[in-house]
């Protein structure tokens, strides 16, 4: 069997993710397809935690602009990833893998909260955890969420999954010119604004060598190849 390079690790999905073929909403089938790609994973003896999204149903950003308080548009923004929370652990049971939901806002007939050594003995006992409302706190992303997690549990990587394999001098859906980055700076990301994470989350990492593997989740396998160290997406370090 590979050998993964990684240890533990701490699985970055947008909401967008969970949209599949829709415009917006959870597609369900798609939901299962990436709880099969997260058990392959785990199958390998990895430990995983998951920080999702939740732009598929609501983004801060999108409320602010007809008038919402940025407070109350991130808040509606937070519950909207407890929802894709209750989809992806739902679609992971259903493919045999036992999942552990924690929200940062307190919900106890929904998810756990967060406790960090409560958080950590679940991965020990080889339970995939998705984490949901991010930090529980306005004004900040998941992306951030992304990062403080990744740290609390001590991941050896944040492996952020997106529409593009990696990193690129400019958006390569609009610019055919775009060039990808096969591993870059966390200062050359903050210097160049390129929009890997948002930089609360790249200080983070840099402020404590957190490598960032930014990757094609709709490639094939491609949460594995990261995991198994093969040549995808861009390294940031």
């Amino acid at each position: 069997m590979p050998k993964p390079v990684y240890k533990r690790i701490l699985l970055k999905l947008s909401g967008e993710a969970l949209l599949g073929e829709l415009s917006y909403g959870i597609d369900y089938d798609r939901a299962l397809a990436i709880a099969r790609d997260i058990k392959a994973v785990r199958d390998l003896g990895v430990e995983i935690a998951v920080v999702i999204g939740g732009g598929n149903l609501f983004r801060g950003v999108r409320g602010t602009r007809v008038g919402i308080d940025q407070t109350s548009a991130d808040q509606m923004g937070m519950l909207g990833t407890v929802i894709n929370g209750i989809a992806l652990q739902s679609a992971l049971e259903k493919e045999g893998v036992m999942a552990r939901h924690i929200s940062a806002i307190e919900i106890r007939s929904l998810a756990e909260p967060f406790i960090r050594r409560r958080a950590i003995r679940h991965l020990e006992k080889g339970r995939v955890i998705i984490f949901s409302a991010g930090i529980g706190s306005p004004f900040f992303t998941t992306d951030t969420a992304a990062a403080q997690r990744a740290l609390e549990i001590n991941a050896d990587v944040i492996l952020k999954a997106t529409k593009v394999d990696g990193v690129f001098s400019a958006d390569p859906m609009i610019d055919p010119k775009a060039r990808k980055f096969k591993s870059i700076r966390y200062i050359d990301v903050l210097k160049k604004g390129l929009r890997v994470m948002d930089a609360t989350a790249i200080s983070l990492c840099r402020d404590n060598n957190l490598p960032i593997v930014v990757f094609d989740l709709n490639g094939k396998d491609s949460i594995r190849r990261a995991v198994l160290g093969e040549p995808i997406g861009t390294k940031v370090y």
